[in-house]
Formats: C-alpha cells, sequence, structure tokens
C-alpha cells in the first residue's frame, strides 16, 4: 500500500516536467521558493517581478540550486497595460502556460488612521485586480487544452481580517473569492485552482513590507511575529507543501497549525473571534497625532522629523528596533538574506 502511495505521488509529481509554469513575485521570498520548487520538478519556469535587478539574482540562484534555465519578465502587476505585455511575451516565448502561481503582493502596515485610499487601491491593482486579469488570459489556453493548474496564494488575512493590515486584508479577501468562485466554474474542464491560505512564514518579507502609523513599532512587532518559530512557518517547506497540492489538484490549502486554528475559530464562532481581533489591536502601536501624514503633529511628512505615513522596513529597522524584536526577528533575517529580500536601506 506504501509503495503505491508513493509511486502515485511520484507519478503526480511528473506532471511538471517539461510543462511551463509562471510565478508572479518570483524575484523574493515564496514566489522564488515555489519557481525553484517547480524548476526541481522539470519545468520551465518563468518569473516576472517589478525589479529586474532582483529579477536576475533569482534567476541566478534558481539555477545554481535545480541547474533549470528560468525566464524573467519585468512586470507590474498594477498596471494593465505591463500585465497585457506580460501575456504576448509569455506566449511569443513559450507557446501556452500549464501553471499560473498568483502570488505577488504588498503589505502595508499602519493604523487605519494613518492608511491612504491610494493603499487600499495599490492592494487591489497588485493581489487582486493584475492576477485576475492576467488569470482570465491564460485560462481560455488550459481549457482549450483541458488541462492546467492555477494557483492562487492568498493569505489568513483573506479569511480573517488581521488588524493593522487593512489594504492588504481587502485585497486577500477579494482574491479568495475569485479564486473559490473560479474553481467552480472551472470544474470538470480539466483546469484545477488551489486557493493557499497561509499564515505568517519565515520569508523575510518583513523587510519589503510598507510601515505607518509608527513605522518603527509597526515593524518591531510585525517583524517579530513573522519571523517567531511557533507562528510561522518554514518558507521552503510551504513551497514544496504549495506545489504538492496543485499536482493534487488540492482545492484548498491552509499552511500553519495557527492559521488552521483561526480558521476554525472564525468559523465555528466568528463573533469570538472578531472580539479576539480588536483585543489584540489594543496592544499594537497607537496612530500619531496627525494620522493624515503619519507623523506627529505639526511635523512635516517628508520624513524631516524621522517618520513617515509609508517606511520601507529597511529603512524602520535601521532608524531603531527594539532589542526584543531584533532578538525575535532572528531567523526571519536570516531567510530575507537567504531569499532575495531587500537589503539594508531598501538595497
Amino acid at each position: 500500500m506504501g509503495g503505491t502511495m508513493l509511486t502515485f505521488t511520484r507519478r503526480r509529481r511528473a506532471w511538471f516536467r517539461d510543462r511551463t509554469a509562471l510565478v508572479t513575485g518570483g524575484s523574493r521570498g515564496l514566489g522564488l521558493l515555489i519557481a525553484r520548487e517547480l524548476a526541481a520538478h522539470g519545468a520551465r519556469v518563468a518569473i516576472c517581478a517589478r525589479d529586474g535587478a532582483e529579477l536576475a539574482r533569482a534567476v541566478e540562484d534558481i539555477r545554481d540550486a535545480t541547474g533549470s534555465r528560468v525566464t524573467p519578465f519585468v512586470c507590474d502587476l498594477a498596471d494593465t497595460r505591463q500585465v497585457d505585455g506580460l501575456v504576448d511575451a509569455v506566449r511569443k516565448d513559450f507557446g501556452s502556460i500549464d501553471v499560473l502561481v498568483n502570488n505577488a503582493g504588498i503589505i502595508s502596515v499602519a493604523p487605519v488612521e494613518s492608511v491612504a485610499p491610494e493603499q487600499f487601491e495599490a492592494a487591489m491593482d497588485v493581489m487582486f485586480l493584475g492576477p485576475m486579469r492576467l488569470t482570465l488570459a491564460l485560462v481560455p489556453d488550459m481549457r482549450a487544452r483541458g488541462d492546467g493548474r492555477v494557483v492562487n496564494v492568498t493569505s489568513i488575512g483573506g479569511r480573517i481580517a488581521a488588524p493593522h493590515l487593512l489594504p492588504y486584508d481587502c485585497a486577500k479577501f477579494a482574491a479568495v473569492g475569485f479564486s473559490e468562485g473560479l474553481r467552480a466554474e472551472l470544474a470538470g474542464s480539466g483546469v484545477s485552482v488551489t486557493t493557499v491560505v497561509p499564515g505568517l512564514m519565515r520569508t523575510g518579507s518583513h523587510r519589503a513590507a510598507r510601515f505607518g502609523g509608527q513605522p518603527e513599532k509597526e515593524y518591531a512587532w510585525f517583524a517579530a511575529a513573522a519571523s517567531l518559530p511557533l507562528l510561522s512557518m518554514d518558507a521552503e517547506r510551504a513551497a514544496r507543501a504549495i506545489v504538492r497540492a496543485a499536482a493534487r489538484r488540492r482545492a484548498e490549502l491552509v499552511l500553519t497549525p495557527a492559521a488552521k486554528a483561526a480558521v476554525l475559530a472564525h468559523g465555528i464562532a466568528p463573533a469570538t473571534t472578531v472580539r479576539a481581533l480588536a483585543l489584540a489591536t489594543r496592544v499594537l502601536p497607537d496612530a500619531p497625532a496627525d494620522p493624515q501624514t503619519g507623523s506627529p503633529a505639526g511635523s512635516s511628512a517628508d520624513g524631516g522629523d524621522g517618520v513617515s505615513a509609508d517606511v520601507p522596513g529597511t529603512v524602520a529597522r535601521e532608524r531603531g528596533t527594539p532589542a526584543w524584536s531584533r532578538k525575535a526577528a532572528v531567523l526571519g533575517e536570516r531567510a530575507a538574506r537567504r531569499f532575495n529580500e531587500p537589503g539594508p536601506q531598501g538595497t
């Protein structure tokens, strides 16, 4: 029985060999690791991201790890013309895509008083509208062939709205709805859709996140939470689980025990879960005196006093992070260096 299951699993993983996979946000963090895992399974991998230099480093990383050739595409999913251009370029280079992994994301961490409408719009563009356009452009070819995989990497924030992450939450809620609805509509077509709902993972993404309100304090709690072993998951293990779920055509994959417990609790007692989140909000940093700028009253929003409404994680860290947070984030910092996340001062 065990041998039969092992053979079945190998056969499923072998499906990726000589198939073409496109991973958005594939230059760093979880996207880089998913692309690496797909390449290790024999797929022809294309990755896209906004930063050409990051993409070049990712291509080298995947080649060194797997010996596979990877094709990079510079694309900002928030730009409709660039998404259309990506579709055209991919079709020109590969003819068709067999596996689409929608992974690109941006994270804004701040109390709602310090969040601008534009940050909600940017989050929706990158994590919902862009992936939606890309998916709708590529799925018809999959349906015509009667085979394909779509993997939508959403978040526990798309099931339970975590405080101080509202733009991210809203975009991820939309992504979950799109992913689950798309799976239902594609049932029987040969195209499977897998909704991935990760909890916190040790990718080092706290360096790339943007922080408002009181940036240094917001960075301190977020970096620690995203790094602690009991709260976060090893990103390489997560990437393996995601590729395995795609091979098995799973409808949903919830990652981390904490995320599974939270989804269960919210399903059983949603009002109680929301009350618990309200209590958690009380221990998070307060909004500054001037919520429109993210700065204390009377100061400028340009960072002249060391405070800004939209600060990169690398900058927030360098401005001053408490010793407890630096110690708690050790594993996350190691992951950041390994998985091509931004370095000091955004370099």
